[in-house]
């Protein structure tokens, strides 16, 4: 078989090195072909010279987080976040990647009234000690308020997961948008589930499917804010994912809600509290992906005093469902996030992306959302 990759993306990478501190699952292992250069030394051999993607290739293929720090550190600009989601389509196109039973658990997120049952069914579990802790699940709601839309200046994307677990953050956005004067319309039928844990899966048929729903859940001009850095990485790549200007035109409009803040700072009212120094935790998907995480700063500086970590925006280990499916190598990573927390003294964290909270928060971190520190100071 062949990869589905571009031979000039795929050559782009000179092999230098020094993408390699940069490499969560290379720090852990200090094993060559769990770095992004050996990766791609991999993929060469099967691309370019025919040879056969055995287990071991496989397992190194799958054993990355995707976190794409080694593209922020890459002089030569390889797209290694699309070597690998083209790597990972190939694969799952042949069955050799994501088994079945994930692929169901993939086609639920598409599904909001089945995970919203089937999140309340796991609360009960968890409220009757049926859950194991070491799962690291934050506690799930047993009932959630229903949002309610305040008017059609911006567009707040909710998505699956994230709306079925942790829907209090979309509240907090909603009241700081709100109390900035900005009206707040909620998609439409089909805006459940942007797939971005399925372009991670390779399950790509599926995602474009979609991405073809959101974006008709979301119809005419209005900006597309994103509370969630993995889904707003997501829908901003909707043009390459889908090839159409559709598509490109539809991504033009998304913002990570700091971004949007950050343009509308003036609208924004002065702190009414004082609240808590926090340490800035940068999700990977704001910070090499949309490389927009300077906004946060920009944002929530108003309102706290902020406390940088010395690791460069290293990985937490949490990368979508990978804590789940890489526990071991996933708190192997963690354990360097939760070294640079101590070093700036502990205290509570914010971080824009779901599942960098959790993924800290199963370790006894204490994890908020910016929005929800915004909201606390000014309402």
């Amino acid at each position: 078989m062949t990869l589905d990759l571009v031979d000039a993306e795929l050559a782009s990478c000179v092999s230098c090195g020094l993408c390699l501190p940069h490499c969560p699952t290379y720090r852990v292992t200090g094993e060559e072909a769990a770095s992004p250069r050996g990766r791609i030394a991999a993929m060469r051999l099967v691309q370019w010279e025919g040879q056969a993607p055995d287990a071991q290739f496989v397992s190194f293929m799958d054993a990355c987080v995707q976190c794409r720090g080694c593209e922020t550190a890459c002089p030569a600009g390889v797209p290694f976040g699309r070597l690998m989601e083209g790597t990972r389509s190939s694969l799952a196109a042949e069955h050799r990647f994501t088994p079945r039973w994930q692929r169901l658990a993939y086609r639920a997120l598409g599904h909001h009234r089945t995970l919203v049952a089937g999140s309340r069914a796991l609360a009960v579990a968890q409220r009757l000690r049926l859950v194991p802790r070491r799962l690291g699940l934050p506690k799930l709601p047993l009932h959630q308020r229903a949002l309610v839309a305040t008017g059609t200046d911006v567009w707040l994307f909710t998505g699956c997961v994230m709306d079925a677990w942790q829907r209090d953050i979309h509240e907090a956005a909603m009241a700081v948008l709100t109390a900035a004067g900005i009206g707040v319309a909620l998609p439409g039928r089909g805006g459940d589930c942007c797939g971005a844990l399925h372009v991670h899966a390779g399950l790509t048929p599926e995602a474009r499917r979609l991405a073809d729903r959101v974006m008709a859940s979301m119809p005419g001009f209005a900006p597309i804010v994103v509370d969630s850095a993995g889904c707003g990485a997501q829908l901003k790549d909707y043009g390459h994912l889908l090839g159409t200007d559709e598509a490109v035109t539809f991504s033009s409009r998304v913002l990570d809600i700091h971004e949007y803040l950050a343009i509308e700072a003036e609208r924004l009212p002065p702190p009414r509290r004082a609240v808590e120094p926090v340490i800035v935790q940068d999700p990977c998907h704001l910070r090499h992906v949309q490389r927009s995480h300077v906004a946060v700063r920009t944002v929530l500086g108003r309102y706290a005093t902020l406390i940088e970590l010395d690791d460069e925006g290293l990985c937490c280990g949490a990368g979508g469902a990978y804590s789940a499916l890489h526990p071991d190598m996933a708190a192997a990573v963690r354990d360097r996030k939760l070294a640079a927390i101590g070093r700036a003294g502990g205290g509570v964290v914010v971080s824009a992306n779901p599942g960098c909270a959790m993924h800290l928060a199963a370790a006894g971190v204490t994890v908020r959302h910016p929005v929800e520190v915004i909201a606390e100071a000014i309402l």
